[in-house]
């Protein structure tokens, strides 16, 4: 997870109608974050050939005050996964950003962690990369890693201007700072020069072990809010 801090003004304008931006101490962040998908279920049937994959996102923050309290959540900028399929199912059902490119990754435990991930473009294998001596352990509560770690909703404009929600359960991850990281990636041609300007230098990296993650299926904000 590869954390940069980043000027709200450039965000704003992807915010989900019904949130705001999440901010940790006044500052906003967004993050690059990879990881292998293993034992997927879509809808709970297994698919042959898509259950284990990667993916590498751009995330940003944001937040909502609900009926039930306030929900912190994530809004994707690009998502970018190893599988055609996946990325139509996903923008069918959520109209998430997802862009298809091959893809593969490397993890070594041995003699430290050390993660890799690359997506191939225009001919060219663009990788992220970091490594860590250190135990990974949960983060404290209140800290800026729970803040990044923790996000459990989803959100997602809709192309007439509405929003989605979904519900991510998943326990807390175990995490540890990288003591070293490598970008070897062409940024800006996934992301676009504005954004790709702010993912100079991050602010943090630290790698967590993930776990079952469960994603609930869409459900529109307008009407969570009119049942309120």
């Amino acid at each position: 997870m590869f954390n940069y801090e980043v000027d709200p003004a450039l965000l704003v304008p992807l915010v989900p109608r019904g949130t705001e931006l999440d901010t940790w101490n006044g500052t906003t962040y967004a993050s690059l974050v990879a990881f292998r998908f293993q034992r997927t279920r879509i809808l709970g049937i297994p698919i042959p050939l898509h259950r284990d994959f990667e993916e590498a996102n751009l995330r940003f923050y944001v937040r909502r005050q609900s009926r039930g309290g306030l929900r912190r959540g994530v809004v994707f900028i690009r998502e970018i996964v190893s599988r055609r399929a996946v990325a139509a199912l996903a923008r069918w059902s959520y109209n998430e950003p997802y862009r298809a490119l091959p893809m593969r990754s490397s993890v070594e435990t041995t003699p430290h962690l050390s993660v890799q991930y690359s997506w191939q473009l225009s001919g060219a294998w663009h990788s992220i990369a970091a490594r860590t001596r250190q135990p990974l352990a949960l983060p404290g509560d209140g800290s800026f890693e729970q803040f990044i770690a923790e996000h459990y909703w989803g959100y997602t404009r809709q192309t007439d201007g509405s929003t989605i929600e979904y519900h991510v359960t998943h326990p807390p991850w175990a995490l540890a700072p990288a003591e070293s990281y490598r970008i070897d990636a062409d940024l800006t041609a996934v992301y676009g020069p504005a954004i790709a300007a702010r993912l100079a230098k991050p602010a943090s990296v630290f790698l967590a072990n993930g776990s079952p993650v469960t994603v609930s299926r869409p459900v529109s904000l307008e009407r969570d809010q009119e049942e309120s």
